[in-house]
């Protein structure tokens, strides 16, 4: 029989305890909702959070058809329809990210424009 220091059974017992629940913070983590001015931002929608907040507050943005304030939680799935004056846009969310930007070339990673 080999004989381990006790400290090294130690760390592979909390090891063995934490690892599961980090992984099921990692995956929550990755599905939490976003605020809706913070979303538009985030992927390239709009260029500053401060046009997406105006945005949200003057009716323009709306969420699965209702009219969104600017702290309203998006979620995948959801349908963002944003009314400018001459036409109409509407997305669909497929990811939230986890970045505070995303390059314009991951934008379709994060949303789909349904027309």
């Amino acid at each position: 029989m080999i004989n381990v220091p006790a400290a090294y059974r130690r760390e592979e017992a909390v090891q063995a305890f934490f690892i599961p629940f980090i992984a099921t913070f990692r995956f929550l983590h990755y599905n939490t909702p976003m605020r809706i001015d913070k979303f538009l931002n985030c992927v390239n929608i709009t260029k500053r959070r401060a046009v997406s907040e105006d945005m949200c507050k003057n009716g323009v943005v709306s969420i699965n058809g209702a009219v969104a304030k600017p702290a309203k939680a998006v979620k995948v799935g959801d349908k963002i329809t944003i009314t400018y004056l001459e036409k109409e846009v509407s997305y669909e969310v497929l990811a939230i990210p986890q970045t505070k930007t995303i390059p314009k070339t991951q934008q379709s990673v994060y949303v789909k424009e349904l027309g």
